[in-house]
């Protein structure tokens, strides 16, 4: 049976063709779509990274969206939402921008190469402004499908921060790990969510947090996974296995849109059957 008549929040570090070259930018740029042409509504989000051109994209700030305040460790940083169509589709993509994190031209690493030290609290941010805004829409998403480590706080704010929230309350959640190279993430990013109101036990695997260490974290608190990459790492296949959640294999791209059509139908036939 196919999906129809479903509203799908995609949330994704990287979309084509804002950002470019990756697997996660293609799926991310796929996915929407396909939902949107069986004639699913559709909120797609991804950060408003500084290397996005504004111009030759056509990118402008929804007002009405903008001007909330986020704390982040402590510190108000102010939410910027902005908005494009994806050319030759119908669909529309919202960027969360602040000035502080979002900025600079590069994507996660300086021109060293080196991971941004901040790009715990860039993620945070992002997760954040991105539920905050759909919340603003006054929409409210069956599936919200998550793509990179940069969006594995959507399932903790969902879980536990939103758990009441009449747009989230019945929203299945989907997280896509890909083969990314695990990286350091900064030593308090356990203390700035307590900052937050989260648990101490809450927080237990994320005491020295790797990126790898984040996907596993949303993992667990995700209803399905998908693998987004041909390979992934011993360490998250393991982790895949170990969380006993439905799992999607790998789709290439002409298998893609259907495979997660089926996949979409599957998780919220099995929400009902539980309800």
């Amino acid at each position: 049976m196919s999906l129809k008549k479903a509203k799908v929040l995609t949330i994704s570090q990287f979309i084509e063709p804002f950002t470019d070259g990756t697997e996660m930018g293609r799926a991310a740029r796929q996915l929407p779509q396909g939902m949107l042409d069986r004639g699913n509504e559709i909120r797609t989000f991804m950060p408003k990274f500084g290397s996005i051109n504004e111009r030759r994209h056509q990118l402008h700030e929804v007002i009405r969206l903008s001007g909330m305040n986020l704390i982040i460790d402590d510190t108000d940083h102010a939410l910027l939402i902005k908005v494009a169509s994806v050319p030759s589709a119908r669909m529309q993509v919202y960027f969360i921008d602040n000035e502080e994190y979002f900025k600079r031209k590069n994507l996660t690493h300086d021109d060293d190469e080196k991971f941004f030290a901040d790009n715990d609290e860039r993620a945070l941010f992002f997760c954040r402004g991105a539920l905050e805004t759909v919340r603003k829409l006054g929409w409210k998403p069956d599936i919200i499908h998550c793509h990179g480590w940069m969006t594995a706080f959507v399932p903790l704010y969902i879980r536990h921060f939103f758990s009441d929230d009449p747009h989230f309350e019945d929203a299945k959640l989907i997280l896509t790990v890909y083969d990314e190279q695990p990286e350091d993430l900064d030593k308090d990013l356990a203390k700035k969510l307590g900052q937050e109101g989260f648990s101490k036990d809450l927080l237990k695997g994320l005491s020295k947090p790797t990126t790898d260490d984040l996907n596993k974290f949303a993992l667990n608190l995700c209803d399905a996974v998908v693998k987004g990459s041909p390979k992934l790492s011993r360490t998250m296949e393991s982790a895949i296995k170990a969380s006993e959640k439905r799992v999607l294999a790998y789709a290439g791209e002409d298998e893609r849109v259907n495979a997660h059509a089926e996949f979409y139908h599957e998780v919220l036939e099995e929400a009902l059957a539980g309800a």
